[in-house]
Formats: C-alpha cells, structure tokens, sequence
C-alpha cells in the first residue's frame, strides 16, 4: 500500500533590483518547479524595479509557465515597485501582505531621468498586455506606466490589481488552496487546480555566487572597478615593486569582467575603455605634458556613457569623479614611475655607495664598519683608515669597500649603525 506524497511548493525571495542574475535565478526555479513536480513557484518580493530588459524576460517565462506561479509581496512595508509591478501584474495569482504597495512602473533612464515618450507608450502597451492576458485592472496598469500610479494592498484587492492580502506564507498557502489557475503557453492553455493547504516549502536561493553576480550587478561597480584595476595594473608594470598595487588591480580587473558578465553592454563602449587604459599606460610609461592623460581622460568618460545598452547607464555622480581621480593619477603615476627611473640604484651593493659609516675595528690597512646590518671590509683611499674614523663609500672592490675620510658632523651620520 503507497502513501501519498504530500504536495510541496517551490520558494524563492527576491529583493532589491531586478537584473539579468534574478531573470536567469527565476528561469532556473521554473524549470526546477515542473522538474520536481512542485505544486506552486513561489515568488516573495521587495523591490524598487530594476531593467526593464530583465523584467520582460521574467514576464515572458511567467506567462508561459506551466507552473502555477505565485508573486507574493512581502514582508508588511515591502514593495512591487516598477519592475516589481510588472512581474507582480504577470503571475498566475498575486498577493501581498498588509503594509504593502504595487506600481510606480514609470521608465527611467540609467541616470534616473524619465525616458522618452517611445519607451514609455512601450512600457504602456507591455503594462496593459500583461493585465488583460491575467484578467487584471488594465487602467491601473496604464496609469502605473505613464502616471507613475501606485496603491496599498488593500486598494490593490478592491481594483482587481491583485488576488487577495494575506499576512504569512502559511495564511498563502492556505487561501492559495482550491483556486483555479488557468497555465501553459499560449495555445497550450490548461487549467489546474491548486492543493497547497499544509504544503511542504521548499527553499530555492540564489546561492553564494548567485549573491556576488547579483552584487556586483551594478554598473557603477562595473566602471570603478574596470577603471582603477587599469590604473593600478598600469603603475606596477611601470614601476615594479611589491606587487600590491598589480594584485589589487588584477582583483578589481576580474571583478568588473564579472560584472560586465551580467549587464548588457556595448562593444563600442568597451573599445573606449581599452582606447583609455592604452592612453594611460602612455602616460605612465612616457610622462610628458600630460595629453595622454588627457586623452585617456576623454575616452574613459565617454566610454562610461556608452558602455551599458538599454536604461543602463553610469550615474554621472561616479562617473565624472572616476574619470578625474584615475587621469589624475595615471599623471601622478607617470611622475613617480619617471623619478624612480631616474633615481640612483639603492639595492644590492651599488646602494652602499655615498654611505657613511664609523670604523670600528682595525686589521692592518683595513677596517671594519657595520652598514645595513652586516660588517663590512673598508679599505682607505688614498691613507689606512684608523679605528673611529669617520668614512665615506666612495667606491666597491669585490667585498671590500673603498672610502674616504668624511667630514664629522653634529648628530648622527647618513647610514652610521652602532654596533660593537
């Protein structure tokens, strides 16, 4: 004799903006849902919006899904704001917990300016298709749209904006129980009934990594960090030392590949910024008046508006302050790379030159000093050095060095050492 299984939902949460990491997480919990057989996908949101490229993609997978999809706005203070009302207007069955508001679906540029009156009638057109194939209130979806309309949970119940308020995730999953849902493609429409009184939930997250694309889904993070992990990897192979400054910028290199792996850009953009790494490294390597800074100035702003498709852009906030800090100090870089090149060696046995010291022991015509922590062999010049004279490296023969009498001065010598 077999035991029923009891039914179980699928749940995910998404909060903050919506980007091509929540799209591509979304997608994944569809197919997981009608893989595993889940009764429901449950979709808790909080979001102020986020692409509208993203969102249409959400939108598509949900009005085709074979899955009861079930958007539910929560916690109580929470938010289905612009790309959330949209996502919100798509699913199967729409709820929201008391405290919280839908709408607001106006499109703004990348730099939060309003779109154009084309996006907008496109964003019109999309809002109210959405609604009519659900059966929901299409004059709240134009007026979201284009007067950037927005209701509370209850006036959203009575305006048929959603289906019902609803407090928890278990009051849900009860109310949810028994409604009929029309799934499928079109063309492939068929209704299911929903069972999911005392379903078992089953958690669906984004994942470590999930996180971190979603984190660094920013094109302003994008930008820095592409920006200055140029600069830095510039100024170590210019001036080699340590390695800080290369690791950091490898680092930041990687992480803002990572970030151009899930924003939409333009090629033409990226070709700008390549253009102004090119003109930086100039700088760096041949400092000059300062016009490849110049340059790689222009080229680097330019490559920050152009970069990202759609109403992506870099808020100029970031961008104009980016493009400043990293010409200024790929010059800066530039001068301090010219005068290490420039300067006298201080490593190895050629930095002991110039060096003063005081004899401290005597064998014969040669002497001891103790410089850089270690004892050396002095030999005079022109005379035998004696015991606590004061010397100058004037020059290196094999391990010894060869000095000259130094004129005594007041307060300690330039690379005197005690020791004894």
């Amino acid at each position: 004799m077999s035991v029923a299984q009891a039914p179980s939902v699928l749940v995910t949460r998404v909060d903050g903006t919506i980007t091509p990491v929540v799209a591509d997480h979304l997608k994944e919990g569809l197919h997981l849902a009608e893989s595993e057989q889940h009764a429901a996908y449950v979709i808790e949101v909080d979001t102020p919006g986020g692409l509208l490229q993203s969102t249409r993609e959400i939108v598509q997978d949900f009005l085709a899904s074979d899955v009861p999809v079930v958007v539910y706005v929560t916690p109580s203070g929470a938010r289905a704001a612009s790309a959330g009302a949209y996502i919100a207007l798509s699913a199967h069955v729409a709820a929201m917990a008391p405290g919280t508001h839908i709408g607001a679906g106006t499109p703004v540029t990348g730099q939060g300016e309003e779109a154009s009156d084309k996006v907008v009638n496109d964003a019109v057109a999309f809002a109210v298709s959405i609604a009519e194939q659900r059966g929901r209130n299409t004059d709240f979806a134009r007026d979201m749209v284009r007067d950037g309309a927005a209701v509370s949970d209850r006036e959203a119940v009575r305006s048929d904006v959603v289906d019902l308020v609803t407090p928890s995730r278990e009051g849900l999953l009860t109310e949810l129980d028994g409604r009929r849902v029309v799934v499928g493609p079109e063309g492939g429409e068929h209704e299911v009934v929903l069972h999911t009184a005392g379903a078992r939930t089953v958690e669906h997250d984004l994942g470590f990594f999930g996180e971190v694309r979603q984190l660094l889904a920013s094109p302003e993070l994008a930008f820095l960090f592409l920006s200055i992990g140029t600069l830095a990897v510039i100024y170590e192979l210019a001036s080699p030392g340590m390695g800080f400054a290369g690791a950091i910028g490898v680092v930041l290199l990687v992480l803002g590949f990572v970030a151009l792996s899930v924003l939409p850009f333009h090629v033409g953009g990226l070709l700008l910024l390549i253009l102004a790494a090119a003109l930086f490294a100039a700088e760096v390597l041949t400092p000059g008046v300062g016009v490849f800074a110049a340059g790689g100035t222009v080229a680097l702003v330019f490559a920050g508006i152009l970069l990202f498709r759609g109403e992506l852009g870099v808020d100029p906030a970031v961008l104009w302050p980016t493009a400043v800090v990293v010409g200024g100090g790929s010059l800066l870089a530039g001068r301090l790379a010219w005068r290490a090149r420039r300067a006298p060696a201080t490593t190895g046995h050629e930095g002991l030159l110039g060096r003063e010291a005081v004899v401290r022991r005597i064998d014969g015509d040669t002497g001891q000093v103790l410089l850089e922590g270690a004892w050396w062999t002095v030999r005079g010049r022109a005379a035998p050095v004696t015991a606590g004279q004061h010397v100058r490296v004037v020059a290196i023969d094999g391990l010894d060095l060869i000095v000259d009498s130094a004129e005594i001065r007041d307060g300690p010598h330039i690379g005197q050492e005690d020791g004894s």
